[in-house]
């Protein structure tokens, strides 16, 4: 995309106003019907402004440039002091990496260019493309409707997510604690802080003076660290009251930094207590150190931090930049365009959508220009990451930028300032041939509760390049994230809370750039509600269960009309097969594998074309009632009102009943081969017992292939052999006890 690039130095020996007897200078750049000023000095003939302008060639529709150069006046129009003119093709081209044009000193002309007047003015005009690096902090012809701050939230920006560490703190015991109630022993537990994360150690179960617990807290932390490490010992008073006996404040640098599984040394801290002294009056308030606390407290440089869910992970190295690898490929992606974006909100009447573009793939965040009232826009943006793993998921998100210092409203009415969602896509770089672009349009969707709705389109360029074929084999057979996640795991709770707080951290942080990236934004990226329940996504996770054992349904259906003799000749040919299988059984295993390869080559034809993209059936978004997803976009706690919760308690005690059904089914059948020895029916299992041990002797006596023809052709006996009954092993098995007698 080209654009029109005229950067404003400074100006020179410029006449003043014989009026004023001072000169108050700006810039106006005019091409065609866009204008474009920079900021005015007042009382300065020599002013630096150093700004760009850039002006897209596609909108332009004059052929020159003219440079104003204006004396401002509070009162009366501004003066004209002279002006620079530049033929639209005589101006140069310049394309990366050239260097950047020098810019030049230019005399002032008056309005009719016929002769020079007083003043000089420095600039530089060329032609050039977005990849300038003059384009991200320029002034854009696009963004004329944009004021105040809103200017900075329309530029491209590269962002770094902040180094995250698990903090993990053991707490040991504590020695001589004291109780406020002197007549009784305390019972204490341990708070820890850190920023807003606070955790709690188990109530010590005896009352003791000195208490021990052993026990880990895990906290996630920021580089800089700008939190401390709050430990205060609490008493358990009453049931209601906790008494605070001592506490500590501790800077988490002053911690070791762990790159293995090997124990750092533990340490005492002293804990300030604020206690009665000896003496009244001065000493009232006298800062006492007779409380200890024993901790083993350290930085955890060889877990990855998880802030995004594993399902769609980006990166998996570990904190510790001594431990990260060499990297094996690099994924460039264009942000080509958006096409047929629906109005997001209103402006001067009528219908509006700034959209900018946000993709993030491990530590690196981008973020494109905004695009001013346009559904259609183009960044033709692109964009380079190195890739460790090419198991990850690279996430890309559209928005409409609500903050642009407008009278804008949005759409759908209310008084928020969020930037809205229009849609988001995940590619998984392992569904990417190396070395091949792909440019595809992906379809921009958003489950609002009013329905799914699509938004429009996304188009990209992405191209992934192996930099090691041998290292990318090498690591499918690896774990996918570090070592240390296996050798010393976290429970489930422990990395749900985890997460949530790292998301919490990445948010705020991000928050604080220049032009930030907003919380709405990130949350959205890193799919922070992915663990609210959802009636929606439960119906889809059954249904993909279903699917999953499709294959093995119509593999059994299909053995079943075998059994039967639907088709006599496929029973024959399976008969045929079975024969030669049980006359050479080393073919058996190659047999399935060659078959599984022929299956390879056979789907080879009908691999994808393109990486998939949301699935509207798939996430079962088409035909979700409106109740279930009013339900899904409910706050939590909810704040509905109490028949509304009401109902949906009840519909969602149906559907645990139903989950209850079937996972109760599942352990009696579970219990029924264990009450198989376990003689708690002593007339089954004494049956059981002599059918084994008859079972043991036919078949050490009798050849294998004896018994696997035998039972074969009893398998697949003609139907009128068979019974319509149930077998006598499944009628004996049904029979069997469990201990579902025993429950309430």
């Amino acid at each position: 995309m080209f654009y029109l690039y005229v950067r404003v130095v400074k100006a020179k020996d410029l006449p003043t106003n014989p009026m004023t007897g001072s000169c108050d200078p700006y810039i106006e750049v005019k091409v065609g019907n866009y204008k474009g000023k920079t900021q005015h000095f007042e009382k300065k003939t020599n002013p630096e402004w150093n700004q760009v302008f850039a002006f897209s060639k596609e909108k332009i529709q004059s052929s020159v440039v003219e440079v104003f150069l204006r004396d401002r006046d509070m009162v009366l129009r501004d003066d004209y002091v002279g002006k620079v003119v530049f033929d639209m093709h005589e101006v140069p081209t310049r394309v990366p990496p050239d260097s950047p044009l020098a810019p030049q000193w230019y005399r002032l002309e008056d309005r009719s260019g016929d002769r020079k007047v007083r003043g000089e003015v420095m600039l530089a005009v060329w032609m050039g493309t977005q990849a300038d690096e003059a384009f991200p902090e320029s002034w854009h012809s696009d963004a004329t409707s944009v004021h105040g701050e809103g200017v900075f939230n329309i530029r491209s920006k590269v962002y770094v997510s902040p180094k995250l560490w698990y903090l993990r703190v053991n707490v040991i015991e504590a020695q001589d604690v004291e109780s406020l109630d002197r007549s009784q022993l305390p019972q204490v537990f341990v708070k820890a802080q850190v920023g807003n994360q606070i955790l709690k150690t188990k109530l010590c179960p005896t009352r003791t003076t000195n208490p021990m617990w052993n026990e880990d807290l895990i906290f996630v932390a920021a580089e800089p660290f700008e939190e401390q490490l709050l430990l205060t010992v609490e008493n358990k008073a009453s049931p209601a009251k906790d008494e605070v006996m001592g506490r500590a404040i501790l800077p988490l640098h002053i911690f070791e930094r762990r790159l293995d599984h090997r124990p750092v040394h533990s340490k005492w801290f002293n804990l300030e207590k604020f206690g009665f002294g000896a003496l009244e009056g001065d000493k009232r308030h006298e800062l006492k150190f007779s409380t200890r606390i024993h901790l083993r407290v350290c930085l955890e440089g060889a877990y990855h931090v998880l802030d995004e869910s594993t399902m769609y992970i980006s990166d998996q190295r570990p904190t510790a930049r001594q431990l990260w690898k060499q990297p094996i490929g690099i994924l460039e992606v264009g942000i080509l365009s958006a096409q047929g974006l629906l109005p997001m909100k209103t402006k001067d009447g009528r219908g509006a959508t700034d959209a900018y573009c946000v993709a993030k793939y491990g530590l690196k965040w981008v973020r494109t220009r905004t695009i001013i009232e346009n559904f259609n826009p183009k960044w033709n943006e692109q964009y380079t990451w190195e890739v460790y793993d090419p198991c990850t998921v690279i996430t890309l998100g559209v928005f409409d930028n609500c903050h642009l210092g407008g009278a804008e409203k949005p759409v759908t009415g209310g008084g928020a300032r969020n930037d809205t969602r229009i849609g988001k896509v995940r590619i998984r770089l392992s569904n990417l041939e190396t070395d091949r672009i792909y440019t595809h349009s992906y379809p921009l969707l958003v489950l609002q509760p009013s329905g799914l709705k699509k938004m429009g389109e996304l188009q990209l360029a992405v191209r992934f390049t192996c930099l090691s074929l041998a290292n990318m084999i090498y690591l499918y057979g690896q774990p996918l994230l570090p070592k240390m996640h296996y050798l010393h795991p976290f429970t489930v709770n422990q990395l749900d809370s985890l997460r949530y707080q790292a998301m919490n951290i990445v948010a705020v942080r991000l928050g604080r750039a220049e032009p930030s990236l907003r919380k709405e934004t990130v949350e959205y990226m890193l799919d922070v509600d992915s663990h609210m329940w959802s009636m929606r996504r439960s119906k889809a996770n059954f249904f993909r269960i279903v699917s999953l054992f499709s294959g093995v349904i119509s593999m059994s259906k299909w053995l079943g009309e075998v059994c039967k003799w639907k088709n006599p000749v496929t029973t024959v040919l399976v008969h045929v097969l079975f024969f030669i299988l049980i006359c050479y059984p080393e073919l058996i295993l190659p047999t399935v594998f060659l078959y599984m390869f022929f299956i390879g080559l056979w789907n080879y034809r009908f691999r994808p074309r393109h990486p998939p993209h949301m699935d509207t059936k798939l996430s079962w978004a088409e035909a979700v009632h409106p109740d279930e997803l009013d339900e899904e976009f409910d706050t939590f706690p909810t704040s509905k009102q109490q028949d509304v919760a009401k109902m949906r308690y009840d519909r969602l005690r149906s559907v645990a009943g139903r989950i209850q059904t079937v996972v109760g089914d599942m352990a009696t059948q579970g219990e029924r081969f264990q009450a198989l020895l376990s003689w708690r029916d002593p007339r089954a299992t004494s049956l059981y017992i002599i059918f084994c041990l008859i079972a043991a002797v036919v078949l050490y006596i009798t050849p294998f292939k004896i018994i696997t023809l035998v039972a074969g052709l009893f398998w697949l006996r003609h139907p009128r052999f068979r019974s319509k009954q149930p077998s006598v092993p499944s009628n004996f098995f049904r029979r069997l006890p469990s201990r579902a007698d025993s429950m309430l």
